[in-house]
């Protein structure tokens, strides 16, 4: 494992249900951790793979093994918001880990709502 190539900051977050004053339960996004990864483009028969099922915009991260990343969480990476779709952990070996993410569109701030007052 070559430390250096993780190089980019990313933000897991977990979604957390929350009660307001009116009793209405509603989903928040709850940050994780921050962690260094390193970002990887599809190539290949990846990419058109990807692109058969209308995600063109499917991105790999590549980052340290975490215990607990699923693909119920999502990441912010560089002010954009990602869903996790598929968590690898490579050969088995609890060293390093792969995150297939796509990109969600639309969202105007980092907490996932969409500046109107609304959640997407």
């Amino acid at each position: 494992m070559n430390p250096g190539k993780f190089n980019k900051r990313i933000t897991l977050q977990c979604p957390k249900s929350v009660r307001d004053d009116e009793g209405i339960v509603t989903e928040e996004w709850t940050d994780v951790a921050t962690v260094w990864a390193a970002v990887e483009p599809l190539r290949g028969r990846e990419y058109f793979a990807a692109a058969a099922v209308n995600q063109e915009n499917t991105v790999r991260f590549r980052m340290r093994y975490r215990r607990g990343v699923t693909a119920r969480m999502r990441l912010l990476y560089d002010n954009r918001v990602f869903d996790i779709k598929s968590v690898i952990d490579v050969n088995e070996r609890h060293q390093e880990m792969l995150l297939m993410c796509q990109e969600v569109n639309g969202l105007g701030s980092q907490d996932g709502s969409s500046g109107d007052g609304t959640t997407a």
